[in-house]
């Protein structure tokens, strides 16, 4: 589009979305003096990343090193070398690792609401590799009383799966509570939990944690900075100059059409493209394209779009930040990670076989799948499983769901033969797949796909077994879990520079326009580093965004 000759409001920066990527770019750029908005379309804010972990995988950062934990800079580079190889530019890897830290001092610094805590022995995704490590990167926020939002509260993107009231469980409680059953950390665990919640109820407090917690400490130090921000507000499109440079927005405010000027610059932090089936048919690997994203379902790619209208290249547009998962016969889609390291377990195709190591990273085992075609798939595990471990949300004791039973998506059976008939698979083969599975459970050693060897395989696992993911799968009755190839978002999306602005396929800057998060093409890669390496890398481009906006270095 040419120049806009009226304005419904001007601004410095306008930030499209408001996930952790976008949040931290508007409180960046208020703090560097620009006047900011943010425009979100949905009618709550958080993005996907109110619906996550909320990890955030920055090596180096102030919480790893009051920890402890530092990197010499050349270790944490080789180690994304090894794991990204020539799949980001390299810039852009450098300004990850450079910026990352001080985006966190910035925050830890400017705002009493941004406080992280470590994530001990969850370690990196490939800590095999040079410069990994297994006790883990990974911070998350601290929990946090919701009702210091005020009105805001209400608006916080809700989470996906409803808590007993008062509850509150981080990333570092719940690898110990998956095993309460087991050992006596995940019992204590389950205690203090209990006495946090009455402590909560009986002070009223409204305590929340994980992706919720990010966006709700991101959201008080916007609030505190006087940015505005505006719900029910789509991007319909970029607002561009006779040279292509991008003066503004025009979005749709309330049904009403509403033009923004961006003097500095407009940041699109809207997600991927993963609810949009038309962009998943154009883009995403066979296998891959169907929807079963745990993504916020607002994410229809709007940012790349306009990105691409204006000559934006793209990049990654075939991959996803995979997830095996399962569609709930309420339509929610439920991913499964803690529970591919469960011993007395495996993932078979329909040929009733193994085809990769079940415990490896999500990212890993879904290209492993999606490349060898294995669709479907089925999680199989036994009785004592079933009583040891939560599957799908379910705890040991706790009954299956009757609809997940009807509709086909769980199938139980005395038998492996019988099991193999209920989900159309050689019993042969099945019988066959176990036994060989069993000789590696007591031997320790998964001779077929290594399932183990790595500190990761074994973060879920059960720590009282003499190998924490590999035990007898032997005592009837047998379940079989129907996986479906699901995502947490799409990796591909517009081109950027170090400076994060967006790119044209000449590699020429599009003058005041710049990506972070899922509608920018992940600096990972086609793989992941470690937990957080999504919202990780969104915050830090997101800060580095702002201060070139603000003519400042990060």
């Amino acid at each position: 589009m040419t120049t806009q000759q009226h304005w419904d409001r001007e601004v410095d920066f306008v930030v499209v979305g408001s996930g952790a990527g976008g949040l931290t770019a508007a409180y960046t750029a208020a703090t560097a003096g620009l006047s900011t908005l943010i425009i979100e379309k949905a009618s709550v804010y958080g993005g996907s990343t109110a619906l996550s972990g909320g990890g955030i995988w920055i090596p180096n950062n102030p919480t790893l090193r009051r920890a402890g934990i530092t990197d010499p800079r050349e270790n944490v580079r080789a180690y994304l070398d090894a794991v990204v190889g020539d799949g980001a530019p390299s810039d852009n890897i450098d300004t990850f690792i450079d910026a990352g830290p001080r985006m966190l001092e910035f925050l830890e610094q400017s705002s009493p609401h941004m406080r992280f805590q470590w994530c001990p022995g969850y370690s990196d995704y490939h800590p095999e590799q040079p410069g990994g490590r297994p006790e883990g990167r990974s911070i998350e926020p601290l929990p946090v009383d919701l009702k210091k939002l005020g009105v805001d509260e209400d608006l916080l993107r809700p989470a996906a799966l409803a808590t007993p009231p008062g509850l509150f469980i981080t990333s570092k409680d719940f690898v110990a509570l998956n095993m309460v059953t087991r050992t006596w950390k995940g019992r204590r665990a389950a205690l203090l939990a209990g006495l946090r919640a009455i402590k909560a109820i009986v002070l009223r407090r409204h305590m929340d944690t994980l992706g919720r917690s990010l966006i709700a400490r991101l959201r008080l130090a916007v609030k505190d900075a006087g940015v505005p921000l505006l719900l029910d507000t789509p991007l319909q499109s970029l607002v561009t100059d006779d040279s292509g440079a991008v003066l503004g927005v025009l979005a749709e405010h309330r049904g009403e059409p509403l033009r923004i000027r961006a003097r500095a610059g407009v940041l699109l932090a809207s997600g991927g493209f993963e609810h949009n089936n038309e962009m998943r048919k154009q883009y995403l690997r066979p296998g891959g394209q169907d929807d079963y994203s745990a993504a916020s379902t607002d994410n229809t790619g709007d940012g790349i779009r306009a990105g691409q209208s204006v000559g934006a290249a793209v990049d990654l547009m075939d991959d996803a930040w995979w997830m095996p998962s399962f569609e709930r016969p309420d339509g929610i889609q439920q991913v499964l990670v803690s529970e591919r390291s469960i011993p007395r377990s495996i993932i078979v195709d329909q040929s009733g076989r193994r085809f990769t190591n079940e415990a490896a990273p999500y990212v890993t085992f879904v290209h492993a799948q999606i490349d060898g075609g294995h669709d479907p798939a089925w999680f199989i595990f036994d009785r004592t499983a079933k009583s040891r471990y939560p599957v799908g949300g379910i705890m040991p004791g706790q009954s299956f769901p009757e609809d997940w039973l009807t509709s086909g998506l769980i199938h139980t059976a005395e038998s492996l033969p019988e099991l193999a008939a209920a989900i159309g698979v050689d019993a042969d083969a099945l019988c066959g797949t176990v036994d060989r599975y069993n000789g590696f459970a007591r031997t320790g050693r998964d001779l077929d796909h290594h399932r183990g060897d790595s500190a990761y395989d074994n973060y879920y696992g059960d720590p009282s077994l003499p190998q924490p993911t590999l035990d007898m799968l032997d005592r009837g009755p047998f379940y079989a879990l129907r996986i479906r190839v699901g995502d947490l978002g799409t990796k591909g999306g517009l081109v950027y520079n170090a400076s994060a602005q967006v790119l044209r396929e000449d590699g020429s800057v599009i003058d005041g326009l710049y990506a972070t998060g899922n509608t920018s093409a992940a600096v990972m890669g086609n793989d992941y580093a470690g937990a957080g390496a999504t919202i990780g890398p969104a915050m830090v481009f997101g800060y580095v965004a702002a201060k070139a906006a603000a003519g400042q270095s990060f």
